[in-house]
């Protein structure tokens, strides 16, 4: 499984997960055989590297945001 495909988190994506869109509109039987895990496996690998980009970007305002909490509060301290 995978995360919804048509997201604003997901614009990277967007011409692999057309051509799994365009795969599994050939049909179930076409589907069902396995003709689009090639598509579907080069979605999962896209989306992957766009949460670990997300992640690592996330992971580095959060950072940033706790060490401006952090001197904040030794400024408070030292006013004290």
């Amino acid at each position: 499984m995978h995360p919804h495909l048509h997201t604003k988190d997901n614009r990277g994506c967007e011409e692999v997960m057309q051509v799994l869109d365009e795969c599994h509109a050939r049909g179930f039987l076409y589907k069902s055989i396995g003709m689009c895990n090639k598509a579907k496996e080069d979605v999962n690998m896209c989306l992957r590297a766009e949460r670990l980009e997300r992640t690592a970007r996330n992971r580095d305002l959060a950072k940033r945001e706790r060490e401006r909490i952090k001197r904040v509060w030794e400024e408070i301290d030292a006013n004290s």
